[in-house]
Order: C-alpha cells, then structure tokens, then sequence
C-alpha cells in the first residue's frame, strides 16, 4: 500500500489568449503548489477501482491510460480522500490524477520515463503535468507545457470558497470569454506577465501580475482589506486566495472572512 498527499496549486497568474489550431485557448499562467490537500491511498489489485469520490472521472481516465501505454491490464485500487473543493479552481482532480499517476508509475517492472507520463497527463488535463512537476512553474500553450520558474516562497495564502459559489464548466467560462472578446490585447498582457516576473524579488513583488483573465471577484477586495498584498480568483473559480506576508495576519484573515465562505489557511509547496 502506498499513501501519498495530492496538493492544491492556485493560479498567481493567468492570462489566456486566442483560440489554438487544436481548438484550445493560448494561456501563460503562473503555477503555485500549496499545503492544502486531498490524500491518495493506492494499493495493487486484481482490477482497477477507484473508491472515495463518486465523482472521480480524471484518476480513472489517467491510470487506464497509463496500462494502455504500459502494455498492462490496470489492476489497482485507488481511494481518494477529498479535502480540496471539488470544480473550485484548485486543481484537485488533477493533482488527484497525477498523483494516482505517478503511484501507479511506481509499481511498474518497467516504468515509463517523466516525459513519456508527462505525455499521458496532458491528454487527462491541461493542469495534470504540473502536479508531476517540482517547484512553482510557468504554464504556456494550453497550459502545459511547463518551466520552472524559482519564486519566492515566503508567504501564506489564504483560500476563499465563497458561500453559495457554483461554477461553470470550463466550457462555458471560455466561451463567455470569447464571447467578450477577451483574447484582445493578449499580447500586451502576456508580456506584463513576464515583465512582472522577470522583477520579482521578494514576495511582496507578485502585487504586480496581471488579474485573472477569466474569472474575477469583488471579494478580491476583502482579502485584500483584510491584509493581503496580492488576492485573485484561481483559475476559473470560484475559489479566492490572498497573499499574506505574515502568517498572523493570515490566520487573522481566514478567521474573519469565514462569515463569507469556507476559509482554509496555506502555505507554498515545493512538491507533492
């Protein structure tokens, strides 16, 4: 049996641009790791059942793709223990995903080299890649194709799951996109991105990344009243995060802007 955490990411930044020739958008997007999870338990089986999440469709569609690649029958039983909202913009099915993946990987006579399961987790997910990579990283394409990019690490991120929020498939949340015309001016904001990067020198420096391109929230604005130097939507919500220099204020945060939804205290995390 093997237990492994399965970590949430937020987006520090995400702008998204036209339409590809393989029918996705053209994102840059700034992924970041945290301590906040859902925990993957794994064990080898006679076939493969995964148990925890009724809802599970992406640890299922990756271990199955995995044994195709492999050669195998999938014979593993998997158990998902979810902390992590589920369609919140955190990435827990696919950090889910990547982590069954990666378990899986393990238990094989041979096992498949990083890219080759890099390949297999792209086709489960744009997100799915990042949680097999270490470290913040900058997403481009679709969102995954992957470089590290060495953040500072000195802060505490308080997420938001404001009360009531439902979210839109992410079909739909491009789609209003486009309908906006939201690609505009993508080049502009692409390079404010990389700009605000290529300056980053202490935490407080992430203030300086552009807003989420496709979803936005007025409690951004409570977070940052509350104390936080940076506060945006992750990827396409409807969960918040805030960017704290102090875990103090941080917790101090969660604790008063729990009348506005579920509140969860976090810090960066290097890798799964």
């Amino acid at each position: 049996m093997k237990r492994a955490p399965a970590p949430a990411k937020v987006n520090l930044a995400l702008v998204v641009g036209p339409t590809r020739d393989d029918g996705k958008h053209e994102v840059l997007t700034v992924l970041q790791r945290i301590d906040f999870v859902d925990r993957i338990e794994f064990h080898e089986a006679a076939t493969l059942t995964v148990e925890g999440f009724p809802g599970d469709t992406l640890v299922r569609a990756a271990l199955e793709a995995l044994a195709r690649a492999a050669e195998i029958e999938p014979r593993w039983r998997v158990r998902i223990e979810k902390t992590i909202p589920v369609a919140a913009g955190l990435g827990g099915g696919s950090s889910d995903a990547a982590t069954a993946l990666r378990l899986a990987n393990e238990t094989l006579d041979q096992p498949l080299a990083p890219d080759a399961l890099h390949r297999i987790a792209a086709t489960i997910g744009a997100d799915v890649p990042f949680f097999l990579a270490d470290g913040p990283q900058l997403g481009s394409g679709d969102g995954s194709e992957l470089e590290l990019f060495n953040l500072p690490q000195d802060f505490w991120v308080v997420v938001l799951l404001p009360s009531g929020a439902t979210k839109s498939s992410t079909a739909d949340v491009y789609a209003a996109f486009d309908a906006r015309d939201g690609a505009a001016g993508w080049d502009e904001r692409r390079r404010a991105v990389l700009g605000a990067l290529s300056s980053l020198d202490r935490a407080r420096d992430l203030a300086a990344l552009p807003s989420n391109d496709l979803a936005s929230s007025p409690l951004a604005d409570e977070l940052r009243a509350a104390g936080a130097f940076r506060a945006d939507v992750s990827g396409a919500g409807p969960a918040l995060y805030g960017l704290f220099a102090q875990r103090r204020a941080a917790e101090a945060a969660r604790r008063s802007l729990s009348r506005l939804g579920q509140t969860w205290l976090a810090a960066p995390a290097w890798y799964g």
